[in-house]
């Protein structure tokens, strides 16, 4: 297939880099030309994506909230009034069911297919085509969209048959992560208070109960002091804002969600926006005046 990526940050690129592995045409946007160029080093088209968009026959959407979604869509530079009838658009944006839902409908309106598909697993992940997806949307969606799916994701789930489903999964699953996050935060934090040092935490803690996913993964960040941001701590402040508004139309109290979106935008705060997400160790280790690694 001919495939536009527009989005070219660690999620994108590797999606990019995935399509490309698995012998599809690839033209990428972003706002930094030299992501662009990256990866038309790599092999993907030289072309601008404004000038393929003609010849596209899916685009897959990987920015980083729902304004760019929309902007990329059908803002002045829109890619969709240009996409060929029958183009499936992919969204992996995390975003508010509703907004999704909406998407959807616009882009129906154009002659186009429309796949809700916020994606999971990381850089490393989406660099390797192992992501999830947690996909909605019309049968005739899921058929234009399989060949991209096909290279980008070890796992799709498919979650019904219209947009809407897969944001909010998503939102479930953000909910987990972004807790999870700021608990081993807090965890790893609290642990120096009582002598155990980070290099000893992640020896002991991914072996027993208290264990998840992101404190494996975010957890030696820590103790490298290595905060280069493959997921930003202000990733958090929007994906927890919208599980939090989700929560709060449907009446849902969602204290603990509540509780690690502060953490987080205390971090952003303190300058760290832009940092690892296991940055958000940092506001616990400023508040208990401890050094983490790296620190000094």
């Amino acid at each position: 297939m001919k495939v536009g990526v527009i989005g070219l940050g660690s999620m994108g690129f590797g999606i990019a880099a995935s399509l490309l592995r698995a012998g599809h045409a690839v033209c990428g946007a972003d706002v930094s030309a030299a992501a662009v160029a990256r990866l038309q080093a790599a092999g993907g088209l030289a072309g601008n994506i404004a000038d393929e968009a003609a010849s596209l026959e899916a685009a897959m959407v990987v920015v980083l909230n729902a304004a760019q979604v929309e902007e990329v869509l059908f803002g002045p530079k829109g890619i969709a009034a240009h996409l060929p009838q029958g183009a499936v658009v992919v969204c992996c944006v995390t975003v508010a069911p509703d907004f999704a839902r909406a998407m959807a409908s616009r882009c129906v309106g154009m002659g186009l297919h429309y796949l809700d598909a916020p994606i999971s697993g990381g850089s490393v992940k989406a660099a390797a085509g192992k992501l999830s997806i947690m996909a909605s949307g019309t049968p005739a969606a899921f058929a234009a969209a399989r060949p991209v799916l096909a290279a980008t994701a070890e796992t799709v789930f498919e979650l019904g048959d219209s947009a809407g489903m897969g944001s909010a999964m998503k939102a479930v699953n953000q909910m987990l992560a972004g807790t999870h996050i700021a608990a081993m935060a807090e965890a790893i934090t609290f642990g120096m208070t009582q002598g155990i040092t980070p290099e000893t935490f992640v020896q002991v803690i991914p072996k027993c109960a208290g264990t998840s996913w992101m404190l494996e993964n975010r957890a030696p960040h820590v103790v490298a002091g290595d905060y280069t941001p493959h997921s930003a701590v202000d990733i958090w402040p929007k994906d927890l804002g919208i599980v939090l508004d989700a929560a709060r139309a449907s009446k849902f109290a969602a204290p603990l969600t509540a509780a690690a979106l502060q953490q987080f935008i205390a971090a952003s705060g303190m300058g760290l926006g832009r940092e690892d997400d296991a940055a958000v160790a940092k506001v616990y280790a400023r508040n208990a005046q401890l050094a983490l690694p790296g620190q000094g």
